[in-house]
């Protein structure tokens, strides 16, 4: 689950460690995310230590949860607070799937934890899982639980206040990605 609207998401700002609140509709939308998911449904609830993540899963109703330093966002070093756009004006044809970011974390760094997450809800037993997180880390997250490369991560937009669905029935699943609306987990 990404973390609901701030102000530097609404812009477009690469936001990693600059520890920002949730807007008012940031807030509204993660509150409306309780008709999309119960917290009674899962085992496991791991949520990234920043703040617009933790907000994001309290007003979602998940009050007992663990902070797991790995799902932080993918570190942006010197890019921190810049837009794309911003961005590229320095590097031509950057993206943060295929260049290097001065002073951040390297892909590889990105890709080390966040499979790690994977590995820890794969083993930790939970019929279900979910993770409070950031849209570049829960990208890198969906390719790691696939086996899929990095460079894939621009082909999942993943909006503010969205769910999305992983599985591993048999072969590593996507069912779901960046939902707005509905219940998760249908009743049957």
């Amino acid at each position: 689950m990404r973390h609901g609207e701030t102000t530097w998401a609404k812009s477009g700002r690469h936001t990693s460690v600059t520890d920002l609140e949730l807007t008012e509709t940031g807030r509204a939308r993660a509150l409306s995310l309780r008709e999309t998911v119960d917290p009674a449904d899962f085992d496991l609830v791991l949520v990234s230590p920043r703040r617009r993540a933790r907000q994001t899963a309290e007003l979602a109703g998940f009050t007992d949860y663990e902070v797991d330093d790995d799902l932080a966002e993918w570190f942006y070093g010197d890019f921190e607070g810049k837009t794309k756009e911003e961005i590229q004006a320095i590097v031509p044809g950057w993206t943060i799937w295929t260049t290097p970011i001065p002073g951040g974390e390297t892909a590889d760094e990105v890709v080390a934890r966040l499979s790690r997450v994977a590995a820890r809800v794969r083993g930790s037993g939970a019929r279900h899982a979910i993770c409070f997180a950031h849209g570049h880390s829960l990208r890198v997250l969906a390719l790691a639980w696939l086996g899929l490369p990095i460079r894939y991560g621009d082909l999942l937009d993943l909006g503010t206040a969205s769910v999305s669905l992983l599985d591993d029935d048999e072969t590593p699943l996507l069912r779901h990605w960046n939902m707005t609306r509905g219940p998760l987990f249908p009743a049957t």
